[in-house]
């Protein structure tokens, strides 16, 4: 039997449902009830900003892995995918990026977003953003994300921005402003010396209002419908539960997880769902359709001596960190590892940015990244295209809900994508060779001396590719026969249930993907109360 009580059931409590949640119970009569299937946010690693290193795998994550990759030698690539409240701003690198203002032009002016531009988000952007540092016309400073200088970027994260120079890459202090272009130490998504997840900047402060009530440890199994209106969920947590949503469902599960529960409910593309024997609710194509992600290629250097953070992988450095931590708040603890970064082109007529690079102060910080011999350090330079051409798909395996998506991001599908990658791994190797961070390096190791001709550097793109963690577009927004969701996140021919997170993008924009996430929340949260 369904319980009654909640306005809004939120399914996922990632960075957008904790959003959501703290946004949609500011109204003291409307009861919202935020069902999360991972566990607390209790691990002391998921608050220390260098602890991202060590969330890539394990209990805080899915364990996803691609089917295999068919341009990029046929690889199951890990697919790291967060369990845990607060999503993907748990255990990403907190890096803090927007994206171009051209990319949410784009979805407003070519790809049926009316309502998205940059002018008309940019408030969101805004409201969300509690910046410690820059303010005015780009920045808030009251919001729930804080954000935050790096108090003391490691030596090689400065040689890094100085190689840039070196290479007629210009300085810039702000990623997130006017302009984009240029190299320098990325902000965080951190506040006094903290991960400042949207769990953290959102939902906490809102937990204490009695009319929110948060679950987590819950499996949502499918959406119910009465005719062609959701009227809730059924989920398991110590059994198999029903929860009635009076006003709307909002599946807030990622790009990944959203199409999923989509598909379990009967919404998507109704051959496939037929072949798994799930009864058709509405015939949607583009429920797992469009995905498109950041396909990351690493280079990585040993270096003459211990100048990275790999030093703290030996357990005096790492025990002495800990203390200096715990009782300054300062030292090795408080970086994020990705702490330099560029936003630059392959191809030099390009209007906007078409590459982004994350430099790392290690070797190995995340799983399937090669690495330095043991015992030596190393430094990470990874690079991507950021407007990939290719597209995949989200697919069901069985209509076992336990069982995990077939997931295909078809990287490189596109030969342009494939040639811009090729590009950024050539400017990647440019920049280690630079005097600043030369005079540090004893050894290139990944691509090593033997990659030369273009075709070296494809088969290298191809061998040591990955996914840089932003799945996005597998419901996306428009108004074409493949958009899920209207430019009001309204899922097409039905009544009662929106979808609110990264799989509405209609396009992935050219940054990190955690900020856009958390300004579609707010957006929605602002659409679904009726305000403009």
């Amino acid at each position: 039997m369904a319980e009654a009580g909640y306005d809004y059931v939120i399914v996922g409590g990632g960075s957008a449902g904790c959003v959501l949640a703290a946004r949609l119970s500011e109204v003291p009569d409307v009861k919202v009830l935020l069902l999360e299937a991972g566990g607390k946010d209790s691990h002391p690693l998921i608050h220390m900003p260098v602890g991202f290193a060590k969330m890539t795998t394990g209990p805080h994550t899915w364990g996803f892995s691609t089917v295999p990759q068919v341009h990029a030698n046929n690889r199951e690539i890990p697919y790291a995918q967060a369990r845990v409240i607060g999503g993907g701003s748990s255990i990403n690198a907190e890096v803090f990026t927007r994206g171009n203002p051209a990319d949410y032009d784009r979805w407003a002016k070519d790809e049926g977003c009316d309502g998205w531009s940059f002018a008309d988000i940019q408030k969101y952007f805004i409201r969300s953003e509690g910046n410690t540092i820059l303010s005015g016309d780009w920045h808030g400073t009251e919001g729930g994300l804080g954000v935050s200088n790096i108090p003391d970027p490691q030596p090689m994260t400065r040689a890094f921005v100085q190689s840039c120079q070196e290479l007629g890459i210009p300085y810039n202090p702000d990623f997130n402003g006017a302009i984009q272009a240029g190299c320098g130490v990325y902000q965080t998504t951190t506040r006094n010396y903290r991960r400042c997840s949207a769990a953290v900047g959102f939902l906490k402060p809102a937990m204490g209002r009695p009319n929110l009530t948060l679950e987590t440890g819950c499996r949502v199994k499918r959406i119910l419908f009465e005719g062609n209106r959701a009227t809730g969920v059924q989920y398991f947590s110590r059994g198999e539960k029903n929860v009635r949503a009076t006003n709307e469902v909002i599946v807030a599960s990622g790009a990944i997880g959203t199409p999923k529960l989509m598909m379990l409910s009967g919404i998507g593309p109704a051959a496939h769902l037929k072949k798994h024997g799930i009864e058709v609710v509405q015939d949607l194509p583009g429920v797992g359709e469009n995905l498109n992600d950041h396909f990351g290629i690493d280079i990585v250097a040993e270096l003459t001596g211990h100048y990275s953070l790999d030093r703290y992988n030996k357990w005096r450095w790492a025990m002495l960190a800990g203390i200096e931590y715990l009782a300054f708040r300062s030292g090795p603890i408080t970086s994020n590892v990705v702490e330099g970064g560029a936003f630059w082109f392959a191809n030099k007529d390009a209007r906007i940015p078409d590459l982004q690079f994350h430099f790392l102060a290690g070797a190995g910080a995340e799983a399937g990244v090669p690495s330095v011999p043991p015992g030596s350090s190393g430094i990470t330079l990874n690079s991507y295209t950021l407007r990939p051409k290719s597209r995949g798909t989200v697919r069901l395996r069985s209509s076992n809900p336990d069982d995990p998506p077939l997931i295909d991001p078809n990287f490189l599908g596109n030969p342009d994508d494939l040639k811009t990658s090729v590009e950024g791994v050539r400017i990647s190797r440019e920049i280690f060779s630079q005097p600043s961070l030369r005079k540090h390096i004893k050894e290139i190791r990944f691509p090593d001396a033997s990659v030369k001709t273009q075709g070296d550097f494809e088969a290298y793109a191809r061998q040591y590719g990955r996914t840089s963690y932003h799945p996005t577009c597998t419901c996306k927004m428009g108004t074409d026969e493949l958009s899920v969701v209207d430019p009001q996140c309204r899922v097409r021919g039905l009544e009662g249930l929106r979808i609110c997170d990264s799989s509405i993008m209609p396009s992935l924009v050219g940054s990190n993907t955690n900020a856009p996430t958390i300004m579609i929340a707010e957006k929605a949260s602002d659409l679904i109360r009726g305000n403009r």
